[in-house]
């Protein structure tokens, strides 16, 4: 991970729908997908039923195009709520690790 004063951290959050049969059939092409992107910090589902995605970019929107691609979006049937928020890491054993803006 660079450090750039450029760039921002933002998580992402999804909600799923309740089909979890059709997520776990597309899930291998979206773990693909995320695996080939450069600004994802890191990734994974909640306890819950959604993910957590965090992502080095520039901004909120830049982030959302990127998101705008991952099958779980465009497929349209399985996440049913999507949210970008910035944050500012400021504490923790890996705070060093991010960005700071």
């Amino acid at each position: 991970m660079s450090k750039t004063a450029a760039m921002a951290v933002f998580v992402v959050t999804y909600s799923y729908t309740a089909d979890a049969e059709h997520r776990s059939a597309v899930r291998p092409v979206h773990r693909e997908w995320l695996g080939t992107l450069p600004n994802l910090l890191v990734s994974g589902p909640t306890d819950a039923d959604g993910a957590v995605l965090v992502f080095e970019g520039a901004s909120a929107a830049e982030v959302d195009a990127t998101v705008d691609q991952d099958p779980f979006v465009t497929d349209g049937s399985i996440v049913a709520e999507r949210r970008t928020v910035g944050w500012t890491v400021v504490g923790g054993s890996l705070k060093d690790a991010f960005p700071t803006a």
